[in-house]
């Protein structure tokens, strides 16, 4: 049986404001979900109305548009909470990929949740994610970081800050400070593994994979680069360590859960302490410290 797509609902959404993502480039990846709250809301909210009529266009579409952006947040914010109030649909959209990464909308998004409105997702596609899933770097664990400062001694502390965090990174930046912030970041991170995204989704679709030196080399004799660009780090290796570290104790609480759920304390830590080849003191401590957690939540 097919799915249902919830076209009653598609005609009439519900009320209240709907955070919709939109592509990154190719304009056929957006949901068909996407494709009915745009068709039946009220009007968009999207930060250039230039840029969503493009994309309405492709798909026949002809809701009405209305722009809020940094420049006109706070009046346009309350214009959109007035229509929201009174019952009005509204979509919110950026100029690419899933509203509130990197824009405005979160003002609109918690001003309309202290109101009591109903605030929907709509989820699709990321630049973000969409870096993540083709860089080849650990994903277990990532830090969106957004765009670093555009001045190199601004931008070196911005690192020097992040360069502790035991996750990857990632960070947006413009194309003609792609070499600079690729520089900077092979001086504070050190030899890390990296890769560039630039186009990502569209037809001249890249992706560059190296330890950060050579990646700002390879910018660097590229000369001038054009595109949307994502950049993603990988942990550095203490970080890496402290990573592995924090996984494998919640590994062994998983599992030291598991045990206890049918046996006792003492037969659950050392099946976990012959398993592992962990201490058995430590495995008895992080079961005494899971059981009273466990404890303290019965009522």
């Amino acid at each position: 049986m097919p799915q249902d797509r919830g076209d009653s609902a598609a005609a009439c959404p519900a009320p209240g404001l709907h955070v919709v993502a939109t592509p990154i480039g190719n304009a056929r990846d957006i949901t068909l979900r996407a494709l009915d709250l745009l068709a039946g809301v009220d009007v968009i909210a999207c930060e250039d109305t230039r840029v969503t009529a493009r994309l309405l266009a492709i798909h026949g579409l002809s809701t009405p548009l209305f722009r809020y952006d940094d420049h006109n947040a706070p009046a346009a914010g309350r214009i959109l909470l007035d229509r929201l109030a009174a019952g009005d649909r509204i979509a919110l959209v950026s100029d690419a990929g899933t509203p509130l990464i990197s824009d405005p909308g979160y003002r609109l998004v918690r001003a309309a949740a202290e109101a009591g409105i109903p605030v929907h997702a709509v989820p699709g596609p990321s630049a973000v994610t969409a870096a993540l899933s083709i860089a080849g770097l650990p994903t277990d664990r990532f830090l969106f970081a957004g765009f670093p400062p555009p001045r190199s001694a601004a931008r070196r502390r911005f690192f020097e800050e992040l360069a502790a965090i035991p996750a990857t990174l990632v960070v947006l930046e413009a194309p003609h400070r792609l070499t600079a912030t690729l520089a900077d970041m092979a001086a504070v991170l050190g030899p890390r593994e990296g890769a560039v995204g630039r186009e990502l989704t569209k037809r001249f679709e890249e992706m560059w994979r190296g330890p950060l030196d050579a990646l700002a080399a390879r910018a660097a004799e590229a000369g001038r680069t054009r595109g949307e660009i994502t950049i993603v780090v990988a942990p550095g290796q203490a970080q890496r360590a402290e990573l592995d570290s924090v996984e494998a104790e919640a590994d062994l609480d998983r599992r030291l859960g598991a045990a206890l759920a049918d046996r006792s304390l003492k037969d659950a830590v050392d099946a976990l302490a012959g398993e592992t080849g962990l201490p058995r003191r430590h495995v008895y401590a992080r079961a005494l410290a899971l059981t009273r957690g466990l404890n303290r939540r019965e009522p």
